[in-house]
């Protein structure tokens, strides 16, 4: 087995770094929380306490880290990855982060000899804790491949997605799509009540006809319907607003830069920032129906 650097165990990098413990690699973390750390370290992940501990000897490197600045920070200076790993570790960043951020880890890392790629998820906490997340990969097809054998502990699926920057552009696109399915089935489903259907008829005729979706079978905003709905435990967090609005963020900032128009993306991104206004960006994403029933009440 094999030597497993990763930096970053929060409510991701955690259950993901688990199910490398469990499959039976060393696995070495490190996070600046103390408490995603310790958390960690009872899954069987070795405490590090900096980044050179971490990579040190390591053969390949995990980041999971929340923002494209927090990625630079790991990866950019005297005590981040590049100036303390050996070149001949595999460097694999599966944050979600900006298609700018991801292009400069990438030129970063080839420039001091290191292969890279970009490898974020799709699944959510759930996803993370059953090992079955799906990874988009993007960089040069050998270092794909060489980081497909790490990542099968972690995965239902793996699915190369071509050059540099490609699994970042595919996390975006695939984002947008689900937020704007989450608006979509927020306001079906408070539609639907108002109009006298009982809740759980309208979400069996839903999740079998073309209003069908992820977000519907996964994250139903309605409480009592769909046992993984945050909507059952006051929407404790399996996806925050926060993140939600920075992915959705991502993607209105790629497409401005490709001059592609998100009218939509654009809308469900300000039901987000209204959201986090009134206080509730800690929340679970699927919050966004309290905007649609009106029970949400604004702030003092």
């Amino acid at each position: 087995m094999s030597v497993v650097a990763w930096i970053g165990l929060g409510n991701m990098g955690g259950p993901m770094s688990a199910n490398m413990v469990a499959a039976g690699h060393e696995v070495r973390g490190f996070d600046l929380s103390a408490e995603a750390l310790a958390t960690a370290v009872t899954a069987g992940v070795t405490a590090a306490h900096s980044i050179a501990d971490a990579v040190a000897g390591a053969d390949v490197v995990f980041t999971m880290l929340p923002k494209g600045e927090h990625a630079r920070s790991v990866y950019f200076g005297a005590d981040g990855v590049l100036a303390n790993t050996d070149t001949a570790t595999l460097l694999v960043d599966s944050s979600t982060i900006d298609i700018e951020t991801a292009q400069a880890l990438h030129d970063s890392a080839a420039a001091a000899g290191f292969r890279f790629v970009d490898a974020p998820v799709s699944g959510g906490i759930s996803g993370a804790k059953a090992a079955t997340l799906t990874f988009m990969i993007g960089g040069e097809a050998t270092a794909v491949a060489d980081a497909t054998t790490f990542i099968e502990p972690m995965a239902a699926n793996i699915i190369p997605t071509g050059g540099a920057t490609t699994g970042q552009a595919a996390k975006i696109c695939n984002n947008l799509m689900l937020f704007i399915n989450l608006a979509a089935t927020a306001e079906g489903a408070v539609l639907a009540d108002r109009l006298g259907l009982d809740k759980q008829v309208f979400w069996n005729i839903a999740s079998v006809s073309s209003g069908d979706s992820w977000a519907l079978r996964t994250w139903y905003p309605v409480k009592d319907v769909v046992a993984t709905a945050a909507a059952n435990r006051d929407f404790a967090p399996t996806f925050t607003t926060e993140l939600a609005s920075k992915d959705i963020g991502l993607a209105i900032a790629a497409a401005r830069a490709t001059d592609t128009p998100l009218e939509i993306g654009e809308h469900v991104a300000e039901l987000f920032q209204r959201l986090i206004d009134e206080g509730e960006g800690g929340k679970d994403c699927s919050m966004i129906v309290k905007l649609v029933d009106g029970t949400l009440q604004p702030r003092a």
